[in-house]
């Protein structure tokens, strides 16, 4: 959600971002689970020296985790620039990310190398030709962990194979109110599909947002897992649109009330916690693809998400925040943000 909505790729009402994610290895320097101090340093020298200078993919800035403030790190997993395994980490690890964030290298996670790009809506096709591009440009000058039988060799098994991970992130109220998201995630895992949190493995899904992504890498070309994950999106899209317009046409009034109730408390609420913060821009976001509500773009409503979240408001606001702190200064910047143009200060 991190994406700069300028571009809006189809489906972007419900498919919110699609982003890939290749993983890699090189062949001179041990695995992360082997790695001393001084291999990972050695590892950060090495992309330094393939990526100066080269702009193909615009200007690449380096995030510097070890010396940068926790809540900048937690910021930039907010905005699904970082993983929340590289925010977590403390040395000698960071990520390169381009002026638009929506492209970043990250170094020294899980793997020597993850190459993500991420945009908006359905667009795996665009996000996949970004990462091949930069993968073709590092592999020129290094070589990677490859095995003629298991393909490209990573620290996870799951990851064997392309190390490849296509994901779009996909919001499903209408399914989550109906009770049937629980047959598409059971349907999605007897075909190797996996459907997480916003924040991939371990983490939940908030605010009716889940992340759709292939299980396993190896046996597939990039191409065949890209086709298989966007096919099963469009057909969850198109039920959750069903349905939606099934809610919609069995009792309008209540269908509106629920929207307009959960616009009208982020309007005037003064205090609101991070969850529910969540499900009210959950509905409102609902409301405003139904054509329900009018004034508002749900590009607008995807950064809000970013900047409620609790990292990136005390970025905002500069300074750290308690918890009522982050409450009170959250239920202030979404009631400026959801007000007409004309309105704000």
């Amino acid at each position: 959600m991190s994406v700069k909505e300028s571009e809006r790729g189809p489906e972007y009402d419900i498919a919110v971002t699609s982003r890939v994610r290749l993983a890699r290895n090189f062949e001179d320097i041990p695995f992360s689970a082997r790695m001393s101090a001084k291999h990972q340093a050695e590892l950060i020298q090495k992309m330094q020296q393939i990526l100066s200078g080269n702009k193909a993919f615009g200007r690449l800035m380096y995030a510097d985790m070890t010396s940068m403030h926790p809540i900048d790190k937690i910021s930039l997993m907010e905005r699904h620039l970082i993983s929340p395994d590289l925010a977590e980490t403390k040395e000698n690890c960071g990520a390169y990310i381009n002026e638009d964030e929506n492209l970043s290298i990250m170094i020294n996670e899980e793997d020597h190398i993850r190459i993500q790009a991420i945009f908006s809506g359905i667009q795996l096709d665009k996000a996949y030709k970004i990462c091949d591009g930069i993968d073709s440009i590092i592999s020129e000058k290094a070589d990677y962990a490859f095995d003629d039988k298991y393909g490209y060799l990573t620290s996870c098994p799951t990851n064997l194979g392309t190390g490849m991970r296509a994901s779009v992130m996909l919001h499903l109220p209408a399914l989550v109110m109906t009770g049937y998201i629980k047959s598409i995630l059971e349907s999605c895992n007897k075909v190797g599909v996996t459907v997480r949190g916003i924040y991939g493995e371990n983490s939940e899904a908030v605010g009716d947002m889940f992340q759709v992504s292939n299980q396993i890498s190896l046996g597939r070309s990039e191409e065949e897992t890209i086709a298989c994950i966007d096919g099963i999106c469009k057909q969850i899209i198109d039920r959750e649109k069903a349905l939606r317009l099934q809610l919609y046409r069995k009792n309008i009034y209540k269908f509106e009330d629920r929207v307009f109730r959960s616009y009208g408390l982020l309007l005037n609420a003064r205090i609101i916690s991070s969850q529910e913060c969540f499900k009210l821009l959950s509905d409102v976001r609902l409301g405003v693809s139904m054509g329900i509500i009018k004034d508002i773009d749900i590009a607008g409503l995807n950064e809000t998400v970013v900047l409620s979240q609790p990292a990136t408001l005390q970025k905002i606001s500069g300074k750290p925040l308690n918890h009522d702190e982050r409450d009170i200064k959250r239920a202030e910047l979404i009631r400026q943000r959801l007000l007409p143009a004309e309105k704000r200060d």
